[in-house]
């Protein structure tokens, strides 16, 4: 089984305001549990901030050891890197698997953001280490999970994971270009990630009208992301990345519209933060932890 936690749901930017409290402002983050294994994280979006405090209220014995799964560099699934509060503990060792760049390595990517004039420190000065691990089309280890690691189609080169523990499995995808030519084709990769899936977390950034007018900007529309459900037959899907333009109710809104879609094929959920999931012998359990 597989406990799955939210921290970060949007995408683009963070937003705060009334409209948007209820399903969270934060961006991408999500953290795995596999048994007792160290923790997966998924994205590193302003999130991790929360995360990072989550994890040191628990008052774990001993320093972080934990292994991040990047999709990519764009800013709001890296931005909370600096700002995870068990890094700045001596001997916390931080894992971090990306997609190799086109140019110059992930770690030269990553520390080229992390320094000024774009960031008041360097990422070297944080006490905690951070190792790289470029990869894109491979299968890994993670503890005792296995990865599936595989391209996905968005702006710049950017991963999509599977992870499986047990009888419980998760797909990530946060960020995925819908085909602009109006079809409803899925890529192999892509199928390969999700099929058969307990949870899929899945783009969700637009509906039809908006899709329209940001048809290049790399993300899919809720219709597309049922689409991705139906044809992978994953088990449940999670709207996930929603716009920051998108208040609670519009997010609600477009949960109850991807679920009479579904036609009870599969499970529908939007993600807010605190949600937590179970994947694996459980699959129907769906709570909100305390704040």
């Amino acid at each position: 089984m597989i406990t799955i936690e939210f921290f970060g749901v949007r995408g683009s930017t963070p937003c705060s305001c009334h409209s948007t409290a209820g399903i969270g402002g934060n961006t991408s983050c999500v953290v795995l549990h596999c048994g007792e294994d160290d923790p997966i994280i998924l994205d590193l979006g302003t999130g991790v901030r929360y995360l990072g405090e989550h994890l040191d209220s628990q008052n774990n014995p001993g320093p972080f050891r934990g292994t991040a799964l990047v999709t990519h560099l764009h800013w709001d699934h890296v931005q909370g890197l600096p700002f995870f509060i068990p890094m700045l503990s001596e001997d916390a060792e931080l894992t971090l698997v990306g997609p190799a760049q086109e140019t110059g390595t992930l770690q030269e990517a990553v520390e080229a953001f992390v320094c000024p004039p774009l960031f008041p420190i360097d990422l070297r000065v944080l006490p905690g280490s951070v190792d790289f691990v470029e990869s894109c089309h491979t299968e890994l280890m993670v503890g005792n999970a296995a990865v599936m690691v595989r391209p996905v189609e968005h702006i710049g080169v950017t991963n999509g994971y599977r992870i499986s523990f047990g009888s419980g499995s998760v797909a990530y995808i946060p960020d995925h270009q819908e085909p602009v030519d109006g079809s409803r084709a899925v890529s192999d990769t892509v199928l390969e990630l999700c099929r058969d899936v307990d949870v899929l977390i899945h783009d969700a950034q637009y509906d039809a009208l908006e899709f329209g007018q940001k048809s290049t900007w790399g993300h899919s529309t809720i219709d597309y992301a049922a689409e991705v459900a139906r044809q992978s037959a994953a088990k449940r899907l999670v709207l996930f990345h929603h716009d920051p333009s998108h208040s609670d109710e519009w997010v609600e809104a477009a949960c109850a519209y991807v679920t009479e879609l579904a036609e009870g094929a599969f499970d529908v959920v939007a993600a807010s933060e605190k949600m937590v999931l179970t994947s694996g012998e459980i699959t129907s359990t769906l709570e909100r932890v305390e704040a």
